[in-house]
């Protein structure tokens, strides 16, 4: 009779766990199919508009000598809402890993100053953008629905996942980089399904508004040798150094402008002024916005030895001064300008340094190698996917404890089993 008894208890709690699974399951594609549907059409519409002002601007460049008005009006928005506290991706990032609040006000304000930082000429990208704004649509629906604190971190990171995915039509990059960017070492991988499911539905919506996907042509690596291998590694370590530039030029720049304009509306005038000025100077426009149109000629085999270094220069300025987009298309258009030179002088073929500058220079400076090799699968195909994990590796390893996010934390050292849980360079 007791044996009946414990077989009964036992039945009841595998069904129980069944339950409990089928539960979780039912919940989180409904939960995550919402914040994508959201996160979907938010990230679209934001997509359209970065597209618009871009044109509008390519067609009247006068327009980047209004950047420092751009820049007041700006700061101006954030300084009315300075009550809220920070309000950045480092806010999403907090959000993550502890019971962080964001605002709905986030939203808002990152949609209209990135659209003024690229309709004026400011040298940014949308990540940044991304990030906020599925962060803040993730938090919004998960307080709606009374999720508790551990679930709303998960919802935060669907959020993220949705509008990164929208934006950039790479929904498995977007997916794996939220699981990844948080805390480097570790990976959320009970926000897996919830991504995953954000991601597709938000990349799905912005095929029916008929945003197409990040993708590049073919490209070619060469004949496959120890010679070949050896000189990728040595680029490889060179985007790595060239990541850890990046990272501490944009910070560096930030905090002295900081410490020696503190006055948030002076700085945003005198930065947009000397971006207009820069422009003046190179006379021509690449500099200005994302740029992606040098990063499309340098995967062709194209692009000038001091791209990167000008690219560099403008987007430390610009996000210095407080406009707004976010740097990791910078990132992309420094790693494939120099990877495309690079590659050239050690006898690689330019258009694969480029790719391999694209992906090098992104794992480095945001610390994921895995979404940065789906990255590459996405954009680039899966001719060449074992060269790019190589290359992230090399990367991911050589770039040391830099990266863009303050809030970023790197859990574990990348050169051995070793628990340091500090905050990116």
């Amino acid at each position: 009779m007791r044996r009946k008894t414990d077989n009964m208890n036992e039945i009841r709690q595998k069904i129980n766990s069944i339950a409990l699974y089928v539960k979780a399951l039912l919940k989180w594609t409904v939960l995550a199919a919402v914040v994508g549907l959201a996160g979907g059409l938010v990230g679209s519409v934001f997509h359209i508009s970065i597209d618009y002002v871009t044109e509008l601007r390519d067609h009247n460049s006068w327009l980047v000598y209004l950047l420092p008005l751009g820049g007041i009006i700006i700061a101006g928005m954030y300084c009315l809402c300075r009550r809220y506290g920070r309000l950045d991706t480092n806010r999403i990032l907090e959000a993550v890993q502890t019971e962080e609040k964001v605002p709905f006000i986030l939203a808002p304000l990152i949609f209209i100053g990135a659209v003024i930082t690229h309709l004026l000429g400011g040298s940014a990208g949308r990540e940044g953008a991304a990030l906020q704004l599925g962060g803040s649509i993730g938090y919004r629906i998960g307080k709606t629905v009374k999720l508790n604190k551990e679930d709303m971190h998960l919802i935060v990171m669907s959020g993220m996942s949705a509008v990164f995915a929208a934006l950039f039509g790479t929904p498995l990059t977007a997916a794996v980089f939220a699981l990844e960017v948080t805390c480097v070492g570790i990976m959320y991988y009970a926000a897996l399904f919830p991504c995953v499911i954000s991601s597709l539905t938000a990349f799905a919506v912005a095929g029916v508004f008929g945003i197409p996907p990040v993708r590049f042509g073919a490209i070619v690596m060469g004949d496959v040798s120890w010679h070949l291998a050896l000189k990728l590694m040595l680029l490889s370590v060179a985007c790595a150094v060239v990541s850890i530039a990046f990272c501490a030029s944009v910070k560096s720049c930030e905090r002295l402008g900081k410490r020696y304009i503190p006055n948030a509306y002076l700085r945003a005038f005198m930065g947009g002024m000397i971006v207009v000025l820069l422009t003046v100077l190179v006379q021509n426009t690449d500099y200005n916005g994302a740029g992606m149109s040098v990063i499309e000629s340098a995967l062709s085999g194209s692009a000038r030895p001091e791209a990167f270094i000008l690219k560099m220069i403008f987007t430390a300025i610009t996000i210095a001064a407080g406009f707004k987009g976010g740097e990791i298309v910078p990132a992309f258009f420094v790693g494939s300008t120099f990877g495309c030179t690079a590659a050239s002088l050690i006898g690689i073929e330019p258009s694969f340094g480029a790719a391999v500058g694209f992906t090098a220079v992104f794992c480095g400076v945001v610390n994921c190698p895995v979404a940065s090799i789906m990255l590459a699968l996405e954009v680039f195909g899966a001719d060449y996917i074992a060269v790019f994990a190589a290359v992230c590796a090399v990367s991911y390893m050589m770039s040391g404890n830099y990266g863009l996010y303050k809030s970023q934390k790197i859990v574990y050292s990348k050169l051995d089993a070793h628990y340091i849980d500090i905050n990116a360079k």
